[in-house]
């Protein structure tokens, strides 16, 4: 015999909906101090310069501060719709949860494979341009050199590309032909040892003329490996912890949007049940 259900049965489980609920509340959050965050940086930078250029495509990458505020923005939007949709059990808002996680899957997947598929001359040629760019902006936007000073001190490098510290060559304060004081130098963050052990000063001019030293020679002073051949070699070190990271933060992706599509269906089954 089948057990008979009561007029107050549902097929949603409160499991399931308080469960995405929850964990789109908590990235709402994060999305929306990612906002105040990247705002309050972006316009404490246009105040203190009063410029700040957007014409093209790398100058959004490279503002570090619109960047930030952008994807809070993603976040705040996609968990909304996930919080409110799972709250409300509204099925459309659900649909757009899911779709923009599985967009958001399948774009991972595709830059994973891009990256073992492109030969190294294609990986070779964005990493010169990405690095003229970067290189170029590094004094025109006050976070953006923050972080290049971060990262090239914390790695141990300086430049990003195989041409190490060469690659300053290609900013206009620090390449050879420029009238400033930098000419043929490097950003002290490039320095073996910038910072004054007895003083606790930094040594701005540590890195200058270093690039008029052969590589046997600048590496006495300054460190002389690019950035991004650092991070490369340390990501072959590490494969397997990165494999793995990779591997969850992908199988996590793929059961909460199992867990929406369930939430979907249940709600769609409901609904059929009022109907009849």
């Amino acid at each position: 015999m089948h057990r008979r259900r009561g007029p107050n049965f549902t097929y949603v489980s409160g499991c399931v909906k308080y469960m995405i609920f929850v964990l789109n509340f908590i990235f709402w959050l994060f999305g929306g101090l990612m906002i105040a965050i990247g705002l309050y940086a972006f316009i404490d930078k246009w105040q203190a310069t009063g410029l700040i250029k957007l014409d093209t495509i790398y100058d959004v990458m490279l503002n570090i501060s619109l960047l930030i505020a952008l994807l809070g923005g993603v976040v705040f939007i996609v968990s909304f719709a996930g919080c409110v949709g799972a709250l409300r059990e509204n099925t459309c808002l659900l649909k757009f949860y899911s779709l923009c996680l599985l967009i958001l899957f399948l774009v991972e997947m595709g830059g994973a494979v891009c990256g073992f598929v492109f030969p190294r001359s294609l990986h070779g040629l964005l990493e010169q341009s990405f690095t003229e760019r970067v290189v170029h902006a590094y004094r025109d936007d006050p976070d953006l050199q923050n972080f290049i000073d971060f990262a090239q001190s914390d790695f141990h490098c300086c430049g990003l590309t195989s041409d190490g510290y060469m690659d300053w060559s290609k900013n206009e304060y620090f390449n050879c032909s420029s009238p400033s004081v930098e000419r043929c130098g490097v950003p002290f963050s490039c320095c073996i040892n910038a910072t004054d052990i007895s003083s606790g000063l930094v040594n701005i001019m540590c890195g200058y003329g270093v690039q008029n030293s052969p590589v046997a020679e600048a590496s006495k002073r300054v460190w002389t490996s690019g950035c991004i051949e650092i991070v490369r070699s340390w990501a072959e070190r590490n494969l397997y912890m990165i494999a793995s990271a990779a591997l969850g933060v992908a199988l996590s992706q793929l059961f909460v949007i199992y867990l929406a599509k369930t939430l979907e269906g249940q709600i769609e089954l409901q609904k059929a049940r009022w109907q009849t």
